[in-house]
């Protein structure tokens, strides 16, 4: 019996807007870079994980002007180049300042309160884990998430990220269930669904353009009031 869901927070629960994929499409549309959204949606996860490595390793505020543009530029061209776009690291910058303009917020999906509200309903404990090193709370309180999540478990609480065990079982522990008694809600397959399996945790895989049709050993959803099926 199903007692606890857990979930991902960035393009699970919510996203920014105006989305970061579309975006990157415009700005480099200006520049004569032509790159779709279907595949910065697979690079930008891979080159956030570079970001979140590298400032662990060292902290970017404690980096010399020299060592923040380095590692910046790198950033921008794993995003770019991941996304199949041969561009040199000189433009993946061009295209990364024009992004600095951008004032991004994040809102919630329409399906995201709804579905909480009926999960919850049902007696379910629900709980967020997420790969984020800074505070979110401000943010989780405006999107209307925390009447409805009875705990959050972070890679910066935990010290481990996405798919690393430890994470999953912090979540585990919080909501007093099995592996066998939980789901785990996410969109990104290596993160989200292999990690979970990995500690016996049920995963779906939130796909909300279909994007990931070549994935079969684990169930995808495009909305999140298809969970209850699997409740």
């Amino acid at each position: 019996m199903i007692k606890a869901v857990f979930f991902d927070f960035y393009n699970t629960l919510a996203t920014h807007d105006p989305p970061r994929e579309q975006t990157y499409v415009n700005v480099c549309a200006e520049l004569g870079i032509k790159v779709e959204a279907k595949a910065l949606f697979k690079s930008l996860p891979a080159a956030d994980m570079y970001w979140r490595d590298e400032n662990t390793r060292k902290a970017l505020d404690q980096r010399s002007p020299e060592q923040k543009l380095e590692f910046y530029t790198e950033y921008a061209h794993k995003i770019l180049t991941g996304a199949g776009a041969n561009v040199t690291r000189d433009v993946a910058l061009q295209v990364l300042a024009k992004l600095q303009k951008f004032n991004w917020t994040y809102k919630a999906f329409d399906d995201t309160l709804p579905a909480l509200k009926k999960l919850k309903n049902h007696g379910l404990t629900l709980g967020l884990i997420s790969n984020v090193v800074q505070d979110m709370e401000s943010v989780y309180q405006e999107l209307g998430l925390n009447p409805y999540l009875a705990f959050k478990v972070t890679s910066a609480e935990v010290g481990c990220d996405k798919p690393g065990p430890e994470i999953f079982q912090a979540a585990l522990k919080k909501a007093k269930a099995k592996p066998e008694e939980a789901i785990h809600v996410g969109d990104q397959y290596e993160l989200d669904i292999a990690g979970a399996q990995g500690v016996g945790i049920k995963a779906l895989l939130i796909d909300r353009n279909n994007h990931f049709t070549e994935i079969s050993d684990c169930p995808r959803i495009q909305s999140l009031a298809e969970i209850s099926n699997y409740i």
